[in-house]
C-alpha cells in the first residue's frame, strides 16, 4: 500500500498572508488523519515564508501525543543555516539540521533546495555533494531518523545515493507531471521513472514520490513498481478550496486505490 503523507506548507502559508493564527496548522493535521491520511509532511525554508521551525515542534509534539503511529517527514536543505526573524512573533530560523535534531522526525528528506527558490526543482548531484551528505545520513541515522534523498531520475545518481547509506530516495516527479498536463512524450517519461524505480530496488532504496502529483496523474504513477510513499502539498490544497479538506483526502487515497482509514486520535 502506498502511503499518502499530507504536505501542510500551502496551509501556513496562507496563515503567514496575515497577522493571525488562521489556519491553524496543527489542527489542519488533525484534520488530514482524521480523514485518512497516512503521514504528515512539512517543509521549512530559511525565510519561514510558510512553514516555521514553531509549527515543526508544534507537530512534532501533537502527532507524538495524539498520534503515535503516524509518520512525520520532514523536508529541506540540511545545508541552510541559522536565519535571523525580523518578523515580530516569528521566532528565528535554527538551521535544518538543528530544527531536525530537535524534532526528531520518523523521516528525513533532504533536499538541495536553496534560497530564493519558489520551490524545489531538482534532485541531488551526489558525484559532487556525496561525501557531506553520506556524513549527515549517518548523523540522522543516529538518531535513528529514516532519511530520504530528494532524487531525480537518474539512475547514476540513484546507485550513488545508495552509497551515502539513505534508506529512501524521493523522486521529483514534476517531468511526469508536465508531461501529463501536455500529453507530451507521457510514455517516455513514465519509462523513466518505471526504470529508475528498478534501478532502486536494485540497490536496496526505498522508493517516495512527490512533485505536482494530482488527482489526475496520480493513479498511473501509483503503479510505478515498490512505490512506497506520495508527499502532496499544492494540489490537495487547491482540490481542498474546491471540495473540502476531508473529501480531498479520500480522493487522493482513492487514486492511490485504498480506501482511508478514518483516525481519532487521542486527543
Amino acid at each position: 500500500m502506498i502511503a499518502l503523507s499530507v504536505n501542510l506548507n500551502k496551509i501556513a502559508l496562507i496563515r503567514n498572508s496575515r497577522d493571525t493564527t488562521n489556519p491553524d496548522v496543527v489542527e489542519h493535521a488533525r484534520m488530514c488523519l482524521r480523514a485518512g491520511a497516512d503521514g504528515i509532511t512539512v517543509h521549512p525554508r530559511p525565510d519561514q515564508r510558510h512553514i516555521r521551525a514553531s509549527d515543526c515542534t508544534e507537530l512534532a509534539s501533537m502527532l507524538r501525543a495524539e498520534y503515535p503511529e503516524v509518520e512525520f517527514n520532514v523536508e529541506g536543505n540540511p545545508f541552510s543555516g541559522p536565519r535571523h526573524s525580523d518578523r515580530e512573533g516569528v521566532s528565528d530560523y535554527p538551521g535544518f539540521m538543528a530544527l531536525v535534531r530537535e524534532v526528531r522526525p520518523a523521516q528525513c528528506t533532504l533536499v538541495p533546495d536553496m534560497d530564493g527558490q519558489l520551490t524545489s526543482d531538482h534532485g541531488f548531484d551526489l558525484t559532487r555533494d556525496g561525501d557531506r551528505v553520506a556524513a549527515l545520513v549517518e548523523e540522522l541515522q543516529s538518531m535513528g531518523i529514516r532519511t530520504s534523498l530528494f532524487m531525480d531520475p537518474d539512475p547514476e545518481q540513484i546507485r550513488l545515493a545508495a552509497a551515502t547509506g539513505a534508506e529512501r530516495i524521493e523522486l521529483y516527479t514534476e517531468s511526469y507531471a508536465q508531461a501529463f498536463k501536455q500529453r507530451a512524450a507521457v510514455d517516455e517519461v513514465f519509462e523513466q521513472f518505471r526504470r529508475a524505480a528498478d534501478v532502486a530496488a536494485e540497490v536496496g532504496l526505498g522508493l517516495n514520490a512527490g512533485h505536482d502529483l494530482d488527482l489526475q496523474n496520480l493513479p498511473r504513477f501509483a503503479t510505478i513498481p515498490g512505490l512506497l510513499e506520495v508527499s502532496i502539498g499544492h494540489a490537495l490544497t487547491v482540490d481542498a478550496i474546491r471540495i473540502g479538506l476531508a473529501r480531498a483526502v479520500t480522493a487522493y487515497q482513492k487514486a492511490l486505490g485504498k480506501k482511508p482509514q478514518k483516525r481519532t486520535g487521542s486527543d
